[in-house]
């Protein structure tokens, strides 16, 4: 069994307890002294000591977390920023193509990869349905 009352630990004993409930102590075990128990004692003494500790904790772990959070936005704000410049350069691209030269590579596309240009079509299809549906 441990010693002075470890199990229970934070909690307070009657005036002169001696470490083990009956006023004995066990052979082995040191007596505790004072009124409140001396283990008691140095638990609720360091509770103030172990709750500043964990606000200290607490605070530099959301400060670690945020950190972490404003890397990721601005890892993000970049992806973003380069991917709306490529399809800006795509739009541009079509804008200046010949429609009848984009018919002809859509088509010699389908020819070569029919699964994905079916599947291209369809989510093309889709979003214009979501896109034309929502105008109502």
């Amino acid at each position: 069994m441990p010693e002075n009352g470890s199990i229970n630990e934070g909690t307070t004993r009657p005036t002169g307890s001696t470490g083990t409930p009956g006023g004995t102590s066990t052979p082995g075990s040191t007596p505790s002294t004072g009124s409140t128990g001396a283990g008691s004692m140095g638990t609720s003494g360091s509770m103030g000591n172990t709750g500043t500790g964990t606000a200290t904790a607490l605070s530099q772990t959301a400060h670690d977390y945020g950190q972490k959070l404003t890397d990721a936005a601005t890892q993000a704000k970049d992806y973003v920023a380069d991917k709306v410049s490529v399809v800006g350069d795509k739009i541009k691209d079509l804008q200046n193509a010949d429609l009848g030269e984009l018919a002809e590579n859509a088509k010699e596309y389908a020819r070569k990869k029919p699964g994905q240009a079916l599947l291209i079509s369809a989510g093309v299809g889709l979003l214009l349905g979501l896109i034309l549906r929502g105008r109502r």
